[in-house]
């Protein structure tokens, strides 16, 4: 009879897909540690056993009888702690688990060569990562005006560079097989109690998982935005790798949530190849975006194709709109300047820690804009102060400044007004409602969309939640604009010491704000000062030190600021001027302010080798001619 019983946990499947289970009293599943209820290990009584030396048998009661457990209340007694464990378990543990599968789905009615597992992951791992290019192309032509010409130029790069992974050579997966192998790469041995007619490796683990990993080596997701780039940047759209990342992140660009539209795509479930979707294709984390630059530039590189530089006039175009400047004055200069520089820094680099190409063609837009505007230290910053107050101009100007046809005092004006609404927030970081609407559609997008038997009851419980959710907050708000009468005393002792703390914090407000009145009446100008003194302590945040306007300069050339080392540690010199001017265009191009001013000390010195070239050239005096051809080309005229 001993014989003949079978285990408690034969037969028996945990929720996550497991059916290993420890047999420690207690039966734990070894994929989520969770354990099963309602089952126990314990001995066999004494009356259980058979009596060898009497011969006699065994006493046993029926009213004690054990009943064997059938497979569905088996499954039923799952935690469902086990269930919600595998939805959010981290990456690198859910690589190792299978999706859940239905009853009819664990018995397999066809047997499986070692071709077909090779075949079925990679033909499925490709197509999706061909689908999720594909979804991101027509996005950024159906919602952000790209032009079509970017779809013919993502799939002639695709299929481009995945010839050159060579994932579908024949020796492909028998070399992946070989280097998981290899004492760098083999951990512990994996037991195979479930996987029994899956080919695996030396050490034990499922090769289906092995050619997944390496897949997702050869070919990353985030490759994927870095091809929808890279065929933008060919088609010469001004757009740049900022936007790519901020709509990939805003669910703008399918990509956090790509994996629901190729599930869709896939329409059943592979039996070869049983990795759910969500694991293959849902992104952990947004890719940097200087990481996207350099990503998009050693593609072209691996697949022999030469790029162009970028569209500086689509991008400087851009870039002048949103710092509200005006583009007919300044646009044509700066492209003269473009056209006679050429830096290098405008074509895409594989080096990460490089200039930007955004960062390079904001820089001349930045000389550009201190050439026009004569933006050298002359104190306009300064000046407009006293002009937006009405007070006397304290700043006059110095002799010999030669004046230009712009109003410089009016520009930087406009830029300090405006540089907290340059960057624009993103939607879902308005308020709670957008952020939660943000949740359900990117962040959990297709968290319970496999073919679960529950799938339909969670989503009907996410509808109640959501409605309730409304509900409660129009509830709220409306009881807010209304007065309630009835208030316990504990609430109107916090009401009254909330209001004496007010009145304390605007009393001393008050008194701190009237000494410091006072000390800015004796200075003889109170906003200026002040101003001053702000912009002072936003330039020591930056590491950057005020100067004063220049008085009495006799010259009106071109400034150049320098670095200076101060106690080992590197520190930017700029005026006021300068400083509105070099701020706002950082904002706009997405960098650091030191990061912007190096790129624009890099530009000038760059002007101004090639005004030295140009010069040493013109006053370069002709050689004799020595050619005989040359010589008789001369005399005959």
């Amino acid at each position: 009879m001993a014989e003949e019983e079978d285990s408690p946990a034969e037969g028996f499947q945990c929720g996550c897909g497991g059916d290993a289970f420890a047999d420690s009293g207690y039966y734990f599943c070894r994929v989520c540690n969770s354990r099963v209820e309602g089952i126990t290990q314990t001995d066999d009584a004494d009356e259980g056993l058979v009596n060898k030396d009497g011969g006699g048998g065994g006493l046993y009661n029926h009213h004690s009888k054990r009943r064997r457990l059938s497979a569905r209340s088996k499954r039923n007694m799952v935690n469902i702690s086990s269930l919600v464990w595998r939805r959010f378990m981290d990456e690198e543990c859910s690589e190792e688990i299978t999706a859940k599968k239905e009853p009819h789905e664990a018995i397999k009615t066809k047997e499986f060569s070692y071709d077909d597992y090779i075949n079925e992951v990679r033909c499925r791992y490709v197509s999706g990562i061909q689908w999720m290019i594909q979804l991101q192309c027509e996005a950024l032509v159906g919602n952000f005006n790209a032009s079509p010409l970017i779809c013919g130029v993502a799939s002639a790069v695709w299929l481009r560079f995945l010839v050159t992974t060579e994932v579908f050579q024949d020796t492909w997966a028998d070399e992946t097989l070989t280097k998981s192998e290899s004492p760098e790469q083999v951990g512990e041995p994996t037991r195979r109690n479930v996987h029994h007619d899956e080919p695996c490796n030396a050490s034990g683990q499922r090769a289906v998982m092995v050619w997944f990993r390496r897949l997702r080596e050869v070919i990353p997701l985030d490759h994927t935005l870095a091809i929808s780039f890279l065929a933008c940047h060919v088609a010469r759209e001004a757009i740049l790798p900022t936007d790519i990342v901020k709509w990939s992140v805003e669910g703008k660009l399918p990509y956090f949530g790509a994996h629901v539209e190729i599930v869709k795509r896939f329409n059943q479930p592979s039996l070869a190849c049983p990795i759910s979707p969500a694991l293959m294709f849902r992104p952990s984390q947004p890719i940097p975006v200087q990481k996207l630059e350099a990503m998009a530039a050693r593609i072209a590189k691996r697949i022999g194709l030469n790029l162009p530089p970028v569209n500086f006039y689509a991008v400087a175009s851009r870039y002048l709109d949103q710092l509200s400047v005006p583009r007919e004055k300044i646009l044509p200069h700066a492209c003269r300047i473009y056209e006679w520089s050429m830096p290098p820094d405008l074509w895409l680099s594989t080096n990460e820690l490089r200039i930007p190409t955004r960062v390079c063609a904001m820089a001349i837009l930045v000389v550009s804009i201190r050439i026009l505007y004569n933006i050298n230290g002359f104190g306009a910053w300064e000046r407009s102060l006293c002009l937006s107050k009405g007070s006397s101009e304290i700043f006059t100007k110095s002799e010999g400044v030669q004046t230009s046809g712009f109003d410089s005092e009016e520009l930087l004006q406009n830029l300090e007004a405006e540089y907290n609404e340059i960057e624009k927030p993103c939607e879902f970081t308005k308020d709670m409602t957008s952020y939660l609407r943000y949740c359900k559609d990117v962040v959990f997008a297709g968290a319970w969309s496999s073919s679960h038997s529950d799938q339909l009851e969670i989503e009907e419980l996410n509808e109640k939640l959501w409605d309730s959710y409304q509900n409660a907050e129009e509830d709220l708000g409306t009881q807010g604009n209304t007065f309630n009468p009835k208030r316990s005393r504990s609430d109107d002792a916090s009401d009254v010491s909330t209001q004496s703390a007010t009145r304390s914090a605007k009393r001393q407000f008050r008194e701190m704000g009237h000494e410091r009145a006072l000390q800015d009446r004796k200075n003889g100008n109170p906003s200026k000062e002040a101003a001053v003194r702000k912009l002072k302590s936003e330039m020591e945040d930056d590491r950057f030190c005020y100067i004063p306007p220049r008085i009495n300069v006799k010259g009106s050339g071109y400034l150049q600021y320098t670095r200076k080392q101060d106690e080992g540690v590197l520190r930017y010199v700029a005026h006021a001027d300068y400083y509105i001017l070099l701020r706002s265009c950082a904002k706009v191009a997405g960098v650091d302010v030191r990061i912007m001013h190096i790129a624009v000390l890099g530009l000038e010195r760059r002007l101004a080798w090639l005004e030295k070239r140009v010069d040493h050239c013109l006053h370069l005096t002709p050689p004799s001619i020595s050619c005989d051809f040359c010589r008789g080309d001369t005399a005959s005229h």
